[in-house]
């Protein structure tokens, strides 16, 4: 019979890679939309709904990773740049669905630039 602390570890191992799955589908979905409207270069409206959901489940994830023993430790310069750019990515995207196809087109491609980059360093660090 488990213990209830590994009973608790391995639901929060579950509730992470729940998030996990989210936080991936949530970027998907910025990229996903950026690369179907390069030309022209527009925000739609689930590109904000996709950042702020990849923002959230990101933060939520830190916090089970920091203080849960079933999750590996995060390194906290890599999330704290990975969480400057998802605001920044998230500030676009809500700024580039407010002016709809108004957009400029800096602003569209730096929101599907930075996701991509936000990927990477998730990646590549």
């Amino acid at each position: 019979m488990n213990s209830p602390e590994v009973a608790y570890a391995e639901a929060m191992e579950l509730i992470y890679k729940i998030l996990l799955v989210v936080h991936l589908v949530s970027w998907a979905i910025v990229i996903g939309s950026w690369l179907t409207h390069v030309r022209p270069p527009i925000v739609v409206n689930g590109v904000f709904h996709g950042a702020l959901a990849a923002l959230v489940t990101g933060i939520l994830m830190v916090g089970i990773a920091s203080s849960s023993d079933a999750v590996h430790d995060p390194n906290n310069t890599k999330i704290a740049v990975k969480l400057a750019i998802a605001i920044a990515v998230t500030f676009l995207a809500w700024l580039g669905q407010k002016r709809g196809n108004q957009v400029e087109p800096g602003v569209a491609h730096a929101v599907g630039g930075l996701a991509v980059v936000n990927v990477a360093i998730a990646v590549l660090w």
